[in-house]
């Protein structure tokens, strides 16, 4: 990530300056980072994900949203984008704004080569600051391999590693569950052996 050139900025600039800009930026104590464009196998997987979810909620009181919605992490001072993020019940917005929330139950990511040392190990700390936070899906894009961490108390988190197409991720927050080969559909793993010859 490339930090945008100013000092610093508070996080009423950010929020104004990511209002005009054309394409969205991370706002971590201060600093604002660009983030990187999504290819299409990540933007499957967050659909296929999303998708799921949504569906198998849609009679009961959760909310799926995905990567436009900004959240907010009040500890860190962090304004950040997750790829899919499910929370119970109504939204708590920050400051009354609807495109941002504070109250998320699940939080997925799909990793990135840029992004994934991030996100296992500072962005995940980041987020075990919210109170509501219970779950986080950490899924590759290159190959079938995806990680669940699940909180079993305070400061205590199980993780479970899964890398084939006929296991099934189970969370325990909610009771849902997606197989591998349901959670990669459509996934063209070709793409990224093509990329590196």
């Amino acid at each position: 990530m490339q930090v945008v050139t100013k000092q610093s900025y508070t996080p009423a600039e950010y929020l104004e300056l990511e209002e005009k800009a054309e394409y969205k930026s991370e706002y971590i104590n201060g600093q604002i980072f660009p983030m990187a464009g999504g290819s299409t196998n990540h933007n499957t997987i967050a659909l296929n994900l999303s998708s799921e979810l949504n569906f198998a909620f849609k009679q009961q009181d959760y909310k799926v949203f995905i990567g436009d919605v900004r959240l907010w992490i009040p500890d860190k001072q962090i304004y950040t984008y997750p790829d899919v993020m499910v929370i119970e019940g109504n939204p708590t917005y920050y400051n009354n704004r609807t495109d941002t929330i504070t109250n998320p139950l699940i939080i997925a990511e799909v990793l990135s080569k840029s992004t994934q040392g991030y996100d296992r190990q500072a962005k995940f700390a980041d987020y075990r600051t919210i109170p509501s936070f219970q779950e986080y899906l950490l899924i590759d894009q290159t190959r079938i391999y995806a990680e669940h961490f699940a909180k079993t108390g305070e400061k205590r988190w199980e993780l479970q590693v899964y890398n084939a197409e006929d296991e099934v991720i189970s969370l325990s927050s909610v009771s849902w569950q997606i197989s591998l080969k349901d959670l990669y559909n459509k996934v063209n793993f070709k793409l990224v052996e093509d990329k590196k010859d």
